[in-house]
């Protein structure tokens, strides 16, 4: 065992990568369940991004397109849970489960050619003499822009929901839909804008696994990564920038047992491998025990169906 083979500086810097797609999905179902719907599909979409983007990146040479294919697919794969949930009143929940099934099932058929292959590279961006600076270059400024990305639609959602009009009566739809019917407001157009923005960033999310942080396809590569997406909006109590550091904390736990593996220690790599998501589930019960807490920040109309003529 060597721990003194694992660099804090690389350690920190490969966290922010490993977060990056959980950020992504999260912050767009973070928008959903603002809006009053709960929507636990987040694995097929992500897994349904990662394929289209991908599939387009592969063949037309551009990681651009594929982001943007991965982007058009997840949201796709969302509408077909909005329409189901919104329009025809199903029930969220077992919609949801049914749309990761589906979108888990997809991804293999679509993916069944791309086996083996990879996707044209993505750089880094070049920021010049801020990525030579000592600690901080390595740890800020070497990253691909959807990192940066990631960074910014926190920052843009936080202030959309603060700020903005929009983002008052997006929230107001999820507190209250009945109300927000009543003040002339098109609860399902606006809860269907929120269901195609989540479905968009968990594509993001899942395109950023396959052409970045895995760079090839593999069936079921998302490996329960949407499900820690929705487990970090409860343990952000429905809060951006608490979004930020639970992503971050599950990304700096995912890297660290990745390196204990690579340094030797004595235990059993199944059980490192698991690490996050046991931690995760830890959090979890923690935050329940108090539930007046949590229900405290959560949407009063979460996972409600709305009728207009209720």
């Amino acid at each position: 065992m060597d721990l003194s083979a694992i660099d804090p500086v690389i350690l920190i810097a490969s966290l922010m990568v490993a977060s990056t797609p959980i950020l992504l999905a999260a912050t767009g179902e973070l928008i959903v369940e603002k809006s009053g719907v709960l929507n636990l599909g987040v694995e097929g979409m992500m897994i349904t991004g990662a394929i289209c983007g991908f599939a387009a990146s592969v063949q037309t040479g551009s990681p651009a397109l594929g982001f943007l294919a991965a982007i058009i697919g997840g949201a796709a794969l969302s509408m077909i849970f909005g329409l189901l949930t919104q329009v025809l009143m199903s029930n969220q929940v077992a919609t949801g489960l049914a749309l990761t099934l589906f979108g888990l099932g997809l991804s293999a058929l679509i993916g069944q050619g791309y086996a083996g292959m990879k996707p044209p590279p993505t750089r880094p961006l070049d920021l010049g003499v801020l990525s030579d600076l000592p600690v901080i270059g390595k740890i800020v400024f070497s990253h691909d822009a959807m990192v940066y990305v990631s960074l910014a639609l926190v920052a843009l959602v936080w202030a959309f929901l603060r700020y903005t009009r929009a983002g008052l009566i997006l929230r107001a739809v999820g507190e209250s839909h009945e109300a927000a019917h009543a003040l002339g407001y098109k609860v399902v157009r606006i809860r269907l804008m929120a269901i195609g923005f989540g479905g968009a960033m968990a594509g993001l999310g899942g395109a950023y696994l396959s052409l970045i942080r895995v760079p090839q396809w593999t069936e079921g590569m998302t490996a329960g990564a949407g499900w820690i997406a929705l487990a970090l909006v409860v343990f952000a109590s429905w809060r951006p920038w608490r979004l930020l550091l639970g992503a971050y904390l599950f990304g700096g736990i995912t890297v660290l047992q990745l390196n204990l593996q690579a340094a030797g220690v004595a235990v059993p790599a199944e059980f490192l491998s698991a690490t996050p998501y046991l931690v995760t589930i830890l959090v979890l019960v923690l935050m329940s025990a108090d539930r007046s807490r949590a229900a405290l920040h959560a949407p009063a109309d979460l996972g409600k169906t709305f009728h207009a003529s209720s």
